[in-house]
């Protein structure tokens, strides 16, 4: 699928009603969020003082999800400034694991897990299989009262996907 593809599918499209287990121990349903609601989807972040999935560097657009995240917590306050109401992260991996991230990385907000890739199937995200498990393909989406209002894909620099979606929602 090319870009243009995933901009096309994914843009103006209503949010499915799936309830999404979040690191801060609630149950988060993307459909029902009134304002401006920022999601970055990434494949996975690697567990502390283990490498990498074998291969890991030659899957194009694999690497950068801990830049990535540490780039929204940098950006946090100017996305909420510039009009969002919210900031998730979203992966496959399960939630505790994600409270590790959390915790590890100081995140000022949480991360839903779509381990079962609810969200994923009835919303037509991108995604990829490496190391026997399906990763979502890197993606940013501005979703406005329940529907995507704006698609980042692909996300070619990781670690400025933050300022690039504080400069859209500022402009």
């Amino acid at each position: 699928m090319t870009k243009c593809d995933i901009v096309d599918q994914l843009t103006g499209k209503h949010i499915p009603a799936v309830a999404l287990r979040s690191t801060d121990g609630t149950e988060v349903t993307l459909a029902t969020l009134k304002g401006k609601t920022v999601l970055y989807a990434y494949p996975r972040t690697s567990p502390p003082n283990e490498p990498p999935i074998e291969g890991w560097d030659q899957i194009s657009g694999a690497r950068g999800c801990t830049p990535q995240s540490k780039g929204f917590a940098a950006h946090h306050e100017a996305i909420l400034q510039a009009g969002a109401e919210r900031v998730f992260g979203l992966s496959t991996q399960d939630t505790e694991y994600q409270r590790e991230v959390v915790t590890r990385l100081s995140l000022p907000f949480a991360i839903l897990s779509d381990a079962g890739l609810a969200l994923a199937d009835t919303l037509g995200l991108p995604r990829f299989e490496a190391g026997g498990m399906t990763l979502l393909t890197r993606i940013t989406l501005v979703i406005e009262n329940g529907q995507v209002q704006k698609v980042f894909a692909p996300v070619s620099n990781p670690e400025e996907n933050a300022a690039d979606v504080a400069a859209y929602l500022a402009g």
